[in-house]
């Protein structure tokens, strides 16, 4: 999941791939909050799943990874 979801995001975002790492936080790579809830949106989309994290504090990649992956089981 980890590696689809830096593809999404360096597609969705204009992000160079290399720099999405596990531990990259989103506010480093300079994506904000109405990013990480657009990206979210369209990962629900594509996943055909439902990503409520408003109960969540996810702040990087691989928490975000680990996130989606829980909810696909």
């Amino acid at each position: 999941m980890y590696e689809k979801l830096v593809q999404f995001a360096s597609k969705q975002l204009d992000l160079d791939p290399s720099v999405i790492t596990p531990d990259a936080t989103f506010d480093t790579l300079g994506i904000d909050s109405l990013d990480v809830v657009e990206m979210v949106m369209d990962l629900e989309s594509e996943l055909g799943i439902e990503l409520d994290m408003e109960d969540q504090s996810i702040s990087n990649f691989g928490e975000l990874a680990a996130f989606v992956e829980s909810k696909l089981n």
